[in-house]
């Protein structure tokens, strides 16, 4: 009795606090509070639901019998919108902050929305080396399902709720892209429902086009309702290597000729200054060394970026076996770096410890929040706040950190390197050749002085372009119509969007991206 006393004058407190201060001032500086009281236990909840539903699922055997039905409905709901008039645009159902994206399409409101419940692994065939998945099937629930069974996918983005029709219409990368590429490329198939009501099949042999032109189109071409992913098998352990490297020009050389060996199965850099980085470099294995495996997944742990920062200050090279799960979503917990970086989230989440007390809960669901942003938080991060993928030439590394440096002084920095094949649609080389690419991550806040979140990004872009690089869509886009179908080719895209009467019936994928389309 006493202990729920002291929980319930806990709370009075708490609320009389609040109401001293206001909600919204503590919501702007004191988020932290609503996050570990509120958001953790609820993104928990989250977690417990769905994983009992894929469990049940699993058990049930349901998700093959009941998938074709489900695609049925989404049918009969396009073919609905198409007696109506056609008079609005489609987009999914899904609301806007469910998405990981940092986007809440205002489009969501206006625009006729098309439920789609697919969240299910529908087969895994051995023999063939292929998955089979419904579009909303996340990252953490696709290597639970497949890892017991001895295989993995080739390319698996970091974050748990990442999800394979995100990845597919967005994009996706991973240390081991400089083997396979991004997300894209290690799909075989795809199945979508069109703007006239049809199912089709897609792949490199079967509706070509349509194939190569799905990938950064953001639903603007149609429903996905199912993908065919490559599968290879999976180890025990990834044995990584760390080496901190210091001086710009030896950082980008030795990240370079590390990427280029295809005998590292992983390859990613953290840098955490202009001349300070930790390169590492992975093999998956069977075999580990007990005394140096790190399960660095489990709750408790130090965040990763955090344990790799240990290497650079003491100045020594370190050889781990990190289970693979664990290495697959390794920057999970932190959410790269945002929980610390981000002074209203859990900025002490690292320390030793709320990690053993209440690192068990961590992270808190992006989703959620999201959803309990506010407008106030909002605008700050819009202007004090960055999340920006940029992906270029390998050959431009040294110029684009230069460049990031200045224009944003964000760190850490993310590396990770990719191959970026000369296929058809929005995102290939500029010749006629493969090329090796890389990916800089910069999330946080900027240090730059000169820093103003519209003009520092338009800048940024316009360097992009200019070295025939891409921005990932997930975040803020500042360029105009015309710049971005400079950065991006749109013949394929719209040669389709013709053909196949998009038009009428999805936005094109610009309005979907741009900044003026933000929520």
């Amino acid at each position: 009795m006493s202990a729920l006393w002291s929980v319930g004058a806990g709370l009075l407190l708490l609320l009389l606090w609040v109401r001293h201060r206001g909600l919204e001032a503590v919501l702007v500086h004191h988020r932290w509070v609503f996050v570990c009281l509120f958001l953790l236990p609820l993104s928990i909840l989250f977690d417990i639901y769905y994983q009992l539903r894929a469990w049940a699922v699993w058990r049930l055997h349901s998700a093959p019998r009941q998938h074709a039905q489900r695609v049925r409905h989404i049918q009969e709901q396009v073919r609905e919108w198409k007696k109506e008039g056609s008079k609005r645009y489609m987009c999914t159902g899904r609301p806007g902050w469910l998405t990981v994206s940092l986007r809440v399409g205002k489009y969501k409101k206006t625009h006729k929305n098309i439920m789609i419940n697919l969240m299910d692994v529908l087969e895994v065939d051995s023999e063939r080396q292929v998955v089979r998945v419904e579009p909303l099937v996340s990252m953490g629930q696709l290597t639970a399902y497949l890892n017991p069974m001895g295989w993995t996918i080739p390319v698996v983005p970091e974050l748990d709720d990442l999800t394979v029709g995100g990845l597919i219409m967005g994009t996706g990368i991973e240390s081991s892209s400089h083997i396979y590429g991004l997300f894209q490329h290690t799909c075989v198939a795809y199945e979508l429902v069109l703007a006239d009501g049809s199912l089709v099949r897609c792949s490199p042999t079967e509706n070509s086009d349509l194939f190569y032109a799905v990938p950064w189109s953001c639903g603007t071409l149609g429903f996905l309702v199912a993908a065919e992913i490559k599968m290879i098998p999976a180890k025990k352990y990834v044995k990584i290597h760390y080496k901190p490297v210091r001086g710009l020009q030896k950082i980008c050389e030795k990240f370079t000729e590390e990427s280029k060996k295809k005998e590292n199965s992983f390859v990613e850099g953290l840098m955490y200054s202009l001349d300070e980085a930790v390169i590492m470099t992975g093999v998956l294995t069977d075999e580990a060394e007990q005394s140096k495996i790190n399960r660095i997944g489990n709750y408790y742990k130090p965040w990763f970026f955090k344990h790799v920062e240990k290497y650079l200050k003491a100045d020594r090279t370190g050889v781990e076996y990190i289970p693979s799960r664990h290495y697959y979503h390794r920057h999970t917990r932190s959410i790269f770096w945002e929980l610390q970086v981000s002074p209203d989230i859990i900025p002490f989440g690292n320390n030793p410890v709320f990690r053993y007390l209440f690192g068990w809960m961590v992270p808190p669901k992006i989703s959620l929040l999201k959803l309990t942003q506010g407008e106030a938080i909002r605008k700050l991060y819009e202007q004090h706040h960055v999340v920006q993928d940029m992906l270029v030439p390998m050959k431009s590394l040294e110029k684009s950190i230069q460049t990031f440096h200045v224009d944003l002084n964000v760190y850490p920095i993310w590396l990770c390197p990719f191959i970026l094949p000369n296929n058809p649609g929005m995102v290939h080389p500029k010749g006629n050749e493969t090329e090796l690419y890389v990916d800089i991550g910069a999330y946080g806040e900027p240090k730059s002085k000169q820093f103003e979140a519209r003009a520092s990004m338009r800048q940024m872009e316009k360097f992009v372009r200019s070295v025939h690089g891409f921005q990932m869509l997930y975040a803020d886009c500042y360029m105009t119509r015309e710049e971005f179908w400079d950065m991006f080719d749109g013949s394929l895209y719209h040669k389709l969007r013709e053909q196949m009467n998009c038009k009428d019936a999805f936005p094109e994928v610009y309005d979907k991206i741009c900044k003026a389309a933000r929520h």
